[in-house]
C-alpha cells in the first residue's frame, strides 16, 4: 500500500495521543509478576502491546511477537522464570536482531534457553523455572530493554540480582522508567554509581493508569514547527513524566515551539526563537532522532546529532534509512563512528516524485509525514507500519487537515 499525503499550512487541532507503549508493556509484565487481578487503565492498542496481551492470554507454548522488539526481550526474561516450556519467535527482521547479550545474562542466572536457528538470534526455546539470580556485568552500551527485562524479574530470583554496568550507560531514562514503575508495584531498587541492586521481594498488586506517549507527541511538535501557524493541544501528557522522550518539549524550544502545560495535557504554539544550528546528544532519547533529522532539514537548520549507536539495531538501521530517504528529498547526510549523524547544509537534486520507504519501521513513516507541510505532496510506502505504536496516526492527521489518498 502507498499513501499520497498533502498537508495544511496551518494546524489548529486537539489530539488524544495513544497510550505509552513503553509504560504499557512494562505494566503488563509487572502486573503479571505481582499476580494482580487489578485492571490496567488506558493500555496502548498498538501492535507491540497487543502481542504482549496475546502472549499472556495464549494457551499455546508457541509465542510469535512479530516485529515487537520490546515484547521479545521482556517476554524472554519473563518466560525464563515462569514454569513451562516455550518457543518464542518473530518476523524475519526480528530473527536478525541480536539477543545473545540477554540470553547469556539469563543463562548465567540459571535460565535454560536454546537457539533454534542462528546462534545469538531468535527464535528461542525456553525451559522456564525458578532462577537463582546473583551478580552479573553488562555493558552500559547495550539496549536498555535488555537491562529492563532483567530488572523486572530480579525480585523473583532466590538471590536477587546485582547488575554492574560498565562503560557509558545509554538510554538512562528507560532504565529509570523501569525502576520507577517497579517501585510503584512495591519493589525498590538501589542504584549507586553504575551498580543496581535488587533484593528478593514480592511485587504488590496495584491499579495502574497508563499515560499518553511522549514519543508520539514528537511528530506533532514537528508539524507545529513546520507549519506557518499552529496551535495543537495534545491530551494525556504530564510535565513530570517518567518517559525520557518528554525531553521533546525542551528540545523544540530551539525550533520555535513553546509548550504550555494544562491539567490534562499540553498546548503547542509557535515562537520566533529558532536556532541557526542544532546540536544534541540523543543517547537518552534515541527514538526522537528521526523526528529531529526530518524537522531540521525541512527548516533548513544544519545539525550534528550524537549518541545514535542504538539506531542501527532498531526495526531497521535507522541511520542508513535516514540517509537514503532524506537524499530523495535533496538533503545529503553523513554519518561517522556508528553514532553520529550530521547535515552541514549540503544539498543534492531531489527526486521529482519522492516515495518514502518505511523499512517496516513505524517511526520512519511518522517522522517523514510532517515533511509534507513543506512539500507539494509526499508519498509514503507501507503506511500501515504505524500500528506498531500509533494505530490512529493517519486518522489524526486527517482530523488536522491532511488529505490522504
Amino acid at each position: 500500500m502507498q499513501y499520497e499525503i498533502k498537508a495544511p499550512k496551518a494546524i489548529n487541532s486537539t489530539i488524544k495521543l495513544p497510550a505509552s507503549k513503553s509504560i504499557s508493556n512494562r505494566a503488563l509484565i509487572l502486573n503479571a509478576l505481582s499476580l494482580s487481578d487489578k485492571k490496567i487503565e488506558n493500555l496502548s492498542d498498538c501492535d507491540d502491546t497487543k502481542v504482549m496481551i496475546a502472549a499472556f492470554n495464549s494457551e499455546s507454548n508457541l509465542i510469535d511477537v512479530k516485529a515487537a522488539g520490546t515484547s521479545m526481550r521482556f517476554l524472554t526474561a519473563f518466560l525464563s522464570h515462569f514454569p513451562g516450556e516455550w518457543i518464542i519467535t518473530g518476523t524475519e527482521r526480528m530473527r536478525e536482531r541480536p539477543i545473545h547479550i540477554l540470553v547469556d545474562a539469563l543463562t548465567s542466572l540459571g535460565a535454560r534457553i536454546e537457539y533454534l536457528g542462528k546462534k545469538g538470534y531468535p527464535p528461542l526455546k525456553i525451559k522456564g523455572s525458578a532462577l537463582d539470580g546473583g551478580e552479573i556485568r553488562l555493558s552500559g552500551g547495550v539496549s536498555s530493554q535488555f537491562i529492563s527485562a532483567l530488572l523486572m524479574i530480579a525480585p523473583t530470583m532466590s538471590k536477587g540480582l546485582i547488575i554492574h554496568l560498565e562503560g557509558d550507560i545509554i538510554s538512562i531514562p528507560y532504565i529509570k522508567l523501569t525502576l520507577g514503575m517497579m517501585a510503584q508495584y512495591g519493589v525498590k531498587a538501589h542504584w549507586e554509581d553504575k551498580t543496581i541492586r535488587i533484593y528478593p521481594e514480592e511485587y504488590k498488586p496495584v491499579p495502574y493508569m497508563v499515560e499518553s506517549d511522549w514519543s508520539a507527541a514528537s511528530y506533532w511538535y514537528s508539524m507545529a514547527a513546520l507549519a506557518d501557524d499552529a496551535r495543537i493541544e495534545l491530551k494525556g501528557l504530564f510535565k513530570n513524566s517518567m518517559q525520557g522522550d518528554s525531553k521533546v518539549a525542551e528540545l523544540f524550544l530551539d525550533l520555535g515551539i513553546e509548550t504550555k502545560y494544562t491539567d490534562d495535557g499540553v498546548i503547542l504554539t509557535k515562537t520566533n526563537r529558532i536556532t541557526k544550528k542544532f546540536f544534541h546528544n540523543f543517547i537518552n532519547e534515541p527514538d526522537l532522532a528521526q523526528t529531529f533529522v526530518v524537522t531540521c532539514c525541512m527548516m533548513d537548520i544544519p545539525f550534528l546529532f550524537a549518541g545514535l549507536q542504538t539506531l542501527k539495531i532498531k526495526e531497521t538501521d535507522r541511520i542508513e534509512a535516514l540517509k537514503a530517504e532524506m537524499k530523495k528529498l535533496g538533503y545529503v547526510l553523513t554519518d561517522s563512528e556508528n553514532s553520529i549523524l550530521e547535515w552541514n547544509g549540503e544539498r543534492c537534486i531531489p527526486e521529482e516524485d519522492p516515495i518514502i520507504k518505511t523499512y517496516e519501521d513505524h517511526r520512519m513513516a511518522m517522522a517523514f509525514a510532517p515533511a509534507a507541510i513543506k512539500l507539494d505532496r509526499l508519498k509514503i510506502n507501507e503506511p500501515g507500519v504505524v500500528s506498531k505504536s500509533y494505530p490512529n496516526f493517519w486518522d489524526d492527521l486527517k482530523l488536522s487537515g491532511y488529505t490522504i489518498e
